[in-house]
């Protein structure tokens, strides 16, 4: 009589194995959007509250930086506010991922809508990304100087706040990458 495994059966080793490598994709998922929530959080905190006086100022007349001051400044905070609420409403997703392998759909949804947030994300980074290389360069053709060295506390925090929006999107890349490697293993 001949033991092993016919054509067709799986064996439960390597069923549980399967299981135990889609849940912990789903951990790690759960994880990397808690990580990114907190990231477009503090990038949009940051940004929102930059702002300084500058100290050579008179009585009447006072120079300062504040982020609204520019519209691609506040489309960076916006957008980063829209994410974080995003991944904050995204996150019972992810919980039900963990528990349920079966959830196909959800995560096939999910993919969408977080390459929807990324390109979102990667917008509003790059248009204050430019102008903060405009602040910290200037443009001597068109004679718009560096206002950096006259205000280096806001170039600093605007700086700090689009690092924190460029690992969100490097999050939201691993999420994706994520997202199908779990959906092609159904």
């Amino acid at each position: 009589m001949k033991v092993g495994i016919e054509a067709g059966e799986v064996s439960k080793a390597s069923v549980t194995r399967e299981r135990v490598i889609n849940k912990g994709v789903s951990v790690i998922d759960f994880i990397l959007r808690i990580v990114a929530c907190f990231g477009t959080l503090g990038s949009a905190i940051a940004m929102g509250t930059a702002r300084q006086t500058f100290p050579f100022s008179t009585r009447f007349i006072r120079f300062k930086a504040v982020y609204s001051d520019l519209p691609m400044f506040s489309f960076f905070v916006i957008a980063n506010a829209v994410v974080c609420g995003y991944l904050a409403l995204s996150l019972p997703f992810s919980i039900l991922h963990i528990i349920t392998r079966a959830a196909v759909k959800s995560r096939i949804v999910l993919a969408t809508f977080d390459t929807a947030m990324m390109a979102l994300l990667t917008a509003g980074a790059s248009a204050a990304a430019a102008i903060a290389s405009l602040a910290h360069n200037g443009n001597p053709s068109t004679n718009w100087f560096a206002i950096c060295r006259q205000y280096r506390n806001f170039c600093e925090r605007v700086s700090g706040s689009l690092i924190g929006s460029f690992v969100g999107i490097t999050i939201f890349m691993l999420l994706i990458i994520l997202a199908l490697v779990a959906i092609s293993r159904r």
